[in-house]
């Protein structure tokens, strides 16, 4: 007969089967977070939207190691008479779209562009201050999950994030008071607490976005600048820690990740679970229960986002 003493339901898929080892030693200490990261970003940062993928996927695997800040660094208060980025030949609004377009296309996090000749972002500051007000008034984590939000409707769905009824609608949609927020947020307090940020990447030598920085005790550390290979902010975060063998955290299983995220591109599934883009579809299918998701096509990517919540 056979023995079923050893079975057991995995936590992460739900799955019932072999339980494994008979006993394992555990280390229950959790190492000290003396390393502090500053994503230094924009909303309005193109390749800050092509490192999505990789960025979430170290946060979730290394973020036991650091302290996770992130700092607006203030990419175009306003258009003027003068070239807001030559070496990218941007002038105006309407050089923005096919930079834009072409950072899409490469990284495979879609953008469209259109919004920047038909409703063109005037300003970065309105969508920086809003996020800076929810960082007082909420926790950091809610702040990021209103700038994921913004970018999303910016880069992929053409919505011009200034507006401040795009804004209160993205902050609606995260159950908040979206009226209350952008409305502190063109007070003085909303420039106030953007000024501050403005400081702290001055002081870090910030120049350009994405930029990240990881700094020890001693104030000594590496900084990154531009959308990179998971393996460079890993070997970055080895070299401030002085350590060889850092042991990354177990992925979450997609239900858990939809549950948080409520939409994922093709390529944030292939770079969080290392497969292929002709692996997503049958992944998503073994993955995530009928009924949970349906998945979405925009300029030539898909997507899938959450029909209910994945924990129901």
């Amino acid at each position: 007969m056979k023995n079923n003493n050893n079975m057991m339901c995995d936590l992460e898929t739900g799955v019932c089967g072999v339980a494994g080892e008979e006993m394992e030693m555990i280390d229950f200490h959790l190492p000290k977070k003396s390393i502090d990261l500053y994503y230094v970003t924009d909303p309005i940062c193109s390749h800050c939207w092509a490192l999505e993928p990789v960025l979430r996927r170290f946060i979730v695997q290394y973020g036991s190691y650091f302290n996770f800040h992130t700092v607006m660094g203030g990419l175009l208060e306003k258009w003027g008479d003068d070239p807001v980025d030559p070496a990218n030949g941007i002038f105006g609004p309407a050089d923005v779209a096919g930079h834009w377009r072409e950072v899409g296309e490469h990284s495979r996090m879609p953008i469209d562009g259109s919004i920047m000749i038909d409703n063109p972002v005037q300003s970065s500051y309105p969508p920086s201050r809003v996020f800076k007000v929810i960082q007082k008034n909420h926790h950091d984590e809610v702040a990021y999950d209103y700038l994921r939000r913004a970018r999303e409707v910016l880069f992929a769905f053409n919505q011009n994030i200034s507006d401040k009824s795009v804004m209160i609608e993205i902050l609606n949609n995260l159950d908040l008071d979206g009226n209350a927020l952008v409305n502190e947020a063109e007070q003085p307090i909303g420039q106030q607490l953007l000024n501050e940020d403005f400081h702290l990447a001055k002081s870090l030598g910030v120049r350009g976005f994405p930029t990240i920085i990881m700094i020890d005790e001693e104030n000594k550390g590496v900084k990154i600048v531009g959308s990179r290979p998971l393996e460079s902010y890993v070997d970055g975060l080895k070299q401030v820690l002085n350590k060889e063998d850092i042991k990354p955290n177990r992925q979450p299983s997609l239900s858990k990740l939809m549950e948080k995220e409520k939409l994922l591109f093709s390529k944030e599934i292939e770079v969080m679970y290392d497969i292929e883009k002709s692996e997503v579809s049958s992944f998503i299918e073994k993955e995530l229960s009928p009924g949970r998701y349906e998945v979405k096509g925009i300029l030539g990517e898909s997507y899938i986002t959450a029909t209910q919540s994945q924990g129901e």
